[in-house]
């Protein structure tokens, strides 16, 4: 199985890096060693002075696919949740100023923090999903998908264009604003609308 990550696609969070707004999706890839289930414990890295947070609605896909249409891409994932993508942010920085790729500042291990999985058929509109992030209590993320650049459904047109979909694979579709540096002793909870779906301690 594979992570794919959508960047920049929600106008706050560009804005709040200073980036441009893209014309097309952007998406990188993390290895499954990146992966960190709820309820489970981050360690923080040694390599990195500034590990971000960024939180994002996530969906599974559940078929097999290539070059798929957004009129039928509803039909290829089945379960929702929320992710926390995990940047290196100084790493990243350094990398993008010597023109070099940036995997080491996003694919390392735990960077995938991953919630428990609820059916699409408990969503109303995925297109209208209003999701949040706590640290220690304190809301620093909030998000609604109808602010996406790129909709769930264009994602996988996008990509599947290029990679081909498998059962298993995941699918993070952007982090709205609020993104900021994870310490020692914090406690992350996610949201879809009032479920918690996702509790994470840095330790």
């Amino acid at each position: 199985m594979k992570i794919i990550c959508i960047g920049h696609n929600y106008k706050e969070h560009i804005e709040e890096l200073g980036s441009e707004i893209p014309q097309k999706p952007i998406f990188f890839l993390k290895p499954d060693s990146s992966i960190l289930q709820t309820g489970k414990d981050f360690y923080l890295p040694n390599f990195s002075n500034n590990i971000q947070y960024e939180l994002e609605v996530i969906i599974k896909i559940n078929r097999l696919g290539k070059h798929i249409d957004k009129k039928f891409a509803h039909r290829y994932y089945s379960h929702i949740g929320v992710g926390i993508d995990l940047t290196a942010r100084d790493l990243q920085k350094e990398c993008k100023e010597k023109g070099l790729p940036w995997e080491i500042s996003k694919s390392f291990d735990g960077s995938a923090m991953l919630s428990d999985w609820i059916p699409i058929e408990e969503i109303e509109d995925i297109n209208n999903i209003n999701f949040k992030l706590l640290r220690n209590e304190k809301q620093v993320q909030f998000g609604n998908t109808k602010d996406m650049l790129f909709k769930i459904d264009e994602i996988i047109e996008y990509i599947s264009k290029f990679l081909s979909l498998k059962i298993g694979d995941i699918v993070f579709t952007g982090t709205p604003k609020g993104v900021g540096k994870l310490e020692i002793g914090d406690e992350l909870k996610a949201f879809i609308e009032e479920k918690e779906l996702l509790n994470i301690k840095i330790k």
